[in-house]
């Protein structure tokens, strides 16, 4: 049997079946917790749970798959300052993926903040330059 590399194609909504609608409608319920189950979400969308299970691995939101980055930044060891940064990747309109804190070393700590750039209203670099005006960030940057 031939190995065959996975290959993805951007096809519009519209001409797709709609039973891959239905997988990414469950498949985005679970994701929000407003079905507990497989079995729950599957009858919110109206589809089997056969064909969710057949499809849900292959099919993905490339709405919902925006660009991921990571931010790394050196803040002062203080109570709230990683929650500020946080708070300000939020307030940019950046999800925030994973995050990375390294034990503070004399008086600072390491941390790198993956972020997914979709709903941000300005660019990366704005982003940053707010950030960086924050007390309890030393330097800021983004991830090689």
């Amino acid at each position: 049997m031939k190995n065959l590399e996975r290959r993805f194609l951007l096809v519009d909504v519209s001409v797709l079946p709609e039973v891959f609608l239905k997988v990414l409608k469950a498949k985005e319920l679970l994701a929000a917790g407003s079905a507990k189950n497989v079995s729950a979400a599957t009858k919110m969308a109206g589809l089997s749970r056969s064909a969710f299970y057949k499809y849900k691995d292959c099919i993905f939101d490339a709405e919902n798959s925006k660009e991921v980055l990571t931010v790394n930044a050196t803040l002062l060891d203080e109570t709230g300052a990683l929650q500020s940064l946080l708070a300000g990747i939020s307030a940019a309109g950046a999800s925030i993926v994973t995050i990375n804190q390294a034990t503070p070393e004399n008086g600072a700590a390491q941390v790198a903040v993956s972020i997914r750039t979709g709903g941000m209203q300005g660019t990366l670099e704005d982003m940053l330059a707010q950030l960086k005006k924050q007390r309890t960030v030393v330097d800021i940057r983004r991830g090689v």
